[in-house]
This record gives C-alpha cells, structure tokens and sequence, in this order.
C-alpha cells in the first residue's frame, strides 16, 4: 500500500511540532502516603516534522505509548521521548503528561476526611544535540484575603479562591505533595475539600489574620523554592478569582 505520509512535499516548510492531542490514557504515578495512585491523564505527543517530508505516521505515537503502559513515570520519560525520535525520524520530540492526583485531606479542627484534587503534569522535550529538557507543574487551590480591604474596612474584608500554578525543574526526586504543601503553606489558607461548622471558623479566621495580595503569595512561594538547592528553575504564578471585581488579580515569577 502506499504510504502517503512519506511523499516528499515542495513547499520547503518545517513543522515544528506535528502529533496526537488529548489522548486519555491510564497512568500510575507515585504517592508519598500509600506508595502508587491510579489515575488518567491527557496525553499530548509531538515531533519536528522536516520539511521534505508530506506527513508524520499519527499511529505510532499510540504505539509508542501502549509499549509504556503501567510504566509511564517521570524515571521513563527520556526512553520515551529517544523512541518518539527513533521511530517517527525525528529531530526533536515533546511530550505532555496532564493528570488529577487525589490527596486525603483532613479538616483542621473536627479532622473529617475529604479528597483534594490537584492538576498535575509531567512535561519534557528532547531535541537533537541538545540536553533534555523535563519539568514538574502543579496547580494548587488557595485562599486569600485582601490586605487592602481589610485595612480600610470597618468590618470585614473580602476573600477569593485562587489559584497557584507552580513550575519546577530539578536535580533529584521531589514529591508532588512536598510542593503542594509548600504552597498552601504560603497562602492566607488553603483550600479544603470538606468542612465542619468549627473549621469553617478556623479558616476564615486563619485567612483574615493572614491577608495577602497576589504579589505576596508568589514571592512567599518563590521564597521557598530559591531555598531549595535541589530545584534548578521554577515559575510561580497566582491567580485570584476577584469576589468584588470582574476581573482577575494575577501575578509571576520566574528564577
């Protein structure tokens, strides 16, 4: 049969990335607290695509990852990336992991238990002659108060939920739950996924003693990451869905 795909083609323009998107896909990621989580991710798969070549082979990307299967971890995905290169001839290779990891989380003061979801994602990139390139990312829930409103206010002052993504490249190992912690840790409160009348006090208490703007929060979380010598990169971005405006609070960092 004739292989289209492999048909010169005249226009002399190079792809950059050419693929599978949004492939859902089983994976088993490490959990700090019960050793393995099961969960599905959205898979994306990409390669450079020369420009003397009509087209990429799109089922061998599914290959590819059904080779992987119970074994995609942030440990393979160098293989991964080197067998996205070999097989499809290619240059350079990207690969996209985005999944939702469940942490039990207790409720500060009757201690009930309730599952947190987070969005996490595995991303990396090898490029021909080049040092791979691989990178954690985290979105966490937070809540904060404004410092602003609570100042000039005679009662009161108003809160949202937001939202901070954190970004990081890394030496060793490091624990999805680690970052997570650090993170909420920096907030006016975190974010919980059950409350009882008496934490529901505790948090709202806890956020209006400890009012931050966007600015404060990813500093407080840049803060943490600059010291540690394990992480190489990392960006920081916070955004607080505003309760009185129509509009965002947003702000970022990057070292």
């Amino acid at each position: 049969m004739i292989d289209v795909q492999n048909q010169p083609d005249s226009r002399n323009v190079e792809i950059q990335k050419v693929g599978v998107k949004n492939i859902r896909y089983p994976i088993t990621v490490l959990d700090k607290a019960k050793g393995v989580q099961h969960t599905v991710a959205s898979v994306n798969m990409y390669v450079a695509l020369p420009h003397h070549f009509k087209g990429t082979h799109m089922s061998r990307f599914i290959e590819i990852l059904n080779t992987y299967k119970g074994e995609i971890a942030i440990e393979n995905f160098a293989k991964i990336l080197q067998e996205m290169k070999t097989t499809l001839k290619a240059k350079s290779a990207h690969l996209e992991i985005e999944f939702s990891y469940f942490i039990e989380k207790e409720a500060p003061i009757t201690h009930a238990e309730g599952l947190m979801e987070y969005i996490c994602r595995f991303c990396g990139t090898s490029n021909e002659g080049k040092e791979d390139d691989f990178y954690v990312g985290i979105d966490v829930p937070i809540t904060t108060v404004c410092p602003c409103s609570k100042e000039i206010s005679d009662q009161g002052a108003h809160n949202q939920r937001g939202t901070v993504t954190v970004n990081v490249r890394f030496n060793k190992f490091i624990w999805i739950e680690d970052i997570i912690q650090l993170v909420e840790e920096s907030a006016s409160c975190d974010v919980y996924s059950i409350l009882k009348r008496p934490d529901e006090k505790y948090v709202t208490e806890r956020a209006y003693e400890n009012p931050m703007f966007v600015e404060d929060v990813v500093r407080e979380v840049a803060q943490k990451l600059a010291a540690d010598p394990n992480i190489t990169w990392f960006s920081v971005e916070s955004e607080n869905f505003e309760s009185i405006h129509n509009h965002s609070a947003y702000a970022y960092v990057e070292k």
